[in-house]
């Protein structure tokens, strides 16, 4: 389809603010929070920066070596605003609230558009979009922080034609047909263009934080000095603004000082929130958040040991065998960023809790951008647990040790976390297992079903302790910077086994959608020695000769032996 033309920024954001989206313009001056402070990033498709030894003693140096303290006194810099204040009229653009029925939206890839909106789901619901054509829309939850319900429906092919494609109406219905309830959908408002994840900047999301900071997630940030947060409230009758200089701004991930909003008995106060610098136009943003409460602060207040954190699309089949192993020897919560699926995992993960798992379901449907999703469940979830193990839900953390013994522990863990208070991140080596002949999923799951692998670690896992990570929260997903107290160490109690070379039929969902910013999709032609990708693979996503036998230079079934005689075969299936 042809790309969309975009309208000027200037035209957007005269063109209205909705409930979650602020564009606006705020020309306040004040300290510069990263004057003299450089601040890096990694470029499109690299991997991790460096290799991993299978023997070393020392864990991989981070990376990155800048200063990203906090600056000092954020909030002495606070400036709250009332709209009619006259000092603000010459740097202040016109706000408009635009109609409660349009919903914020984005074009994703794959020809589908994510809309947020804040009304409770009735039944079934259709986006409209402009000429007239229609497509189902798909419910994915309520985002933690705004409360606002996310939806996603595809782009039809009528609306793909308009070169300025206005954002789709939200329609609900409470019929079996919400298509048949609304044949002659009305048309969006004109005026404003559809925002596109691809070529936009954005800010997409934001959390309110314990210690009152507030994270706000933005891709597309090129100019980071002089960084400022910018917030639109509503005071009684007035509506409020206030800027306030960023603290620390890398990757994906900007922490922001709290605006002082009053809070209301009985209520909460919406806030919506971007980024800009001072003279130029705001970063279109999707964002708000509720300054009732942190997100962290409405989960239990029981501390856990270890808990651990994963992201997937699609991930219902592998889900169950990998909670239920990893809650037997001594996971005591799971945080699933679910990203977009469609193969019921709000059923599976209800069933899980109903049997007494403890987990909880984010939802995520923003794409590339990993790095601020495990940024998101550090952060929010420091309250909540001591240790984090962010791990895929292919990877199993195993030990040969236990080769031996006839049923689970929940303190098999123990030995791993047992370190020095100075230590806050351990390494586990990560050993990439093979198809191991097997030509589909196997029925009994991937502990039992795939049962050889490479020889050598090609990479490392990570359990983090939450208290020791550095303010910024860089991560390159396989480990995170570290507060200058803390040190990173390996640990020869675990390993993790990662079956990544499963059968063709799952393994070649790995071309539709890699989840990393930094980590290129594998049909694009760069970083091809890169060891997220398959040795000798390249680009194609055809299956190649042989591929059920590739990979497989050691025989390794202890943990298919294990866990059939600690679960039983196919512990993993639904029963």
């Amino acid at each position: 389809m042809p790309r969309h033309r975009r309208c000027s920024r200037l035209r957007r954001i005269v063109g209205g603010v909705s409930v979650g989206a602020l564009l606006l313009l705020a020309g306040s001056g004040g300290h510069n929070a990263y004057s003299g402070r450089p601040v890096f990033s990694l470029p499109l498709g690299l991997g991790a920066p460096f290799p991993l030894v299978a023997d070393s003693s020392a864990p991989p140096p981070f990376p990155f070596a800048a200063d990203f303290s906090p600056s000092p006194s954020p909030q002495s810099q606070y400036s709250p605003f009332r709209l009619s204040d006259d000092s603000l009229a010459r740097r202040l653009l016109p706000l408009r609230l635009r109609a409660s029925q349009d919903a914020d939206a984005v074009l994703l890839p794959d020809q589908e558009v994510l809309i947020l909106d804040d009304a409770e789901p009735t039944g079934n619901a259709i986006c409209a979009f402009q000429g007239g054509a229609s497509s189902p829309a798909r419910s994915l939850g309520r985002l933690p922080a705004s409360g606002l319900q996310a939806y996603v429906c595809r782009l039809p092919d009528p609306a793909q034609s308009f070169q300025q494609l206005q954002p789709p109406l939200l329609l609900h219905s409470s019929t079996s047909s919400a298509s048949a309830a609304a044949p002659d959908p009305p048309s969006p408002s004109p005026g404003r263009a559809l925002l596109n994840w691809t070529s936009d900047p954005i800010v997409f999301d934001s959390a309110l934080l314990d210690g009152g900071d507030v994270l706000v997630f933005a891709k597309g940030i090129n100019r980071r000095q002089g960084l400022q947060c910018l917030y639109r409230y509503s005071d009684g009758a007035d509506t409020m603004l206030a800027t306030t200089p960023a603290i620390t701004s890398v990757q994906q991930v900007t922490r922001c000082p709290s605006p002082q909003t009053p809070v209301k008995s009985g209520g909460s106060t919406k806030i919506l929130v971007t980024l800009g610098v001072t003279g130029e136009d705001p970063v279109p943003s999707l964002a708000t958040f509720r300054r009732q409460q942190a997100e962290s602060s409405s989960l239990t207040p029981h501390k856990s040991s270890i808990c651990a954190c994963t992201m997937g699309r699609n991930i219902s089949k592998f889900l169950r065998e990998w909670a239920l192993y990893h809650s037997a020897i001594g996971v005591d919560q799971f945080f699933i960023y679910d990203n977009g699926s469609e193969d019921n995992l709000a059923g599976l993960v209800a069933q899980l809790i109903s049997s007494g798992l403890n987990i909880t379901t984010v939802p995520w449907p923003w794409t590339k951008v990993q790095e601020a999703g495990v940024s998101h469940c550090a952060a929010t979830q420091q309250a909540s647990c001591q240790w984090m193990a962010v791990i895929d839900v292919d990877e199993f953390i195993f030990s040969t040790s236990w080769a031996g013994l006839e049923k689970p522990s929940k303190s098999l863990l123990e030995p791993v976390i047992s370190v020095d208070d100075s230590v806050g991140q351990i390494y586990l080596a990560c050993y990439d297992f093979a198809p191991s002949g097997q030509t589909a999923h196997p029925p009994e799951g991937v502990c039992q079903g795939y049962t050889c692998r490479l020889k050598s670690p090609q990479r490392h896992k990570f359990l983090v302790r939450l208290d020791a990570v550095e303010p910024s929260l860089m991560n390159v997903v396989h480990h995170f910077k570290l507060k200058p107290a803390f040190k990173s160490i390996w640990t020869a109690f675990a390993r993790v086994n990662h079956h990544k070379y499963q059968a063709w039929s799952e393994f070649k969902v790995k071309f539709k959608r890699r989840m990393s910013a930094y980590v290129a999709d594998w049909k694009d032609p760069i970083n091809l020695d890169s060891k997220d990708r398959a040795p000798g693979l390249g680009i194609d996503d055809t299956e190649p000769e042989g591929w059920a036998q590739r990979y497989c230079e050691v025989k390794d079934n202890i943990l298919q032996l294990l866990t059939a005689r600690w679960f039983g075969v196919g512990f993993g299936n639904s029963h």
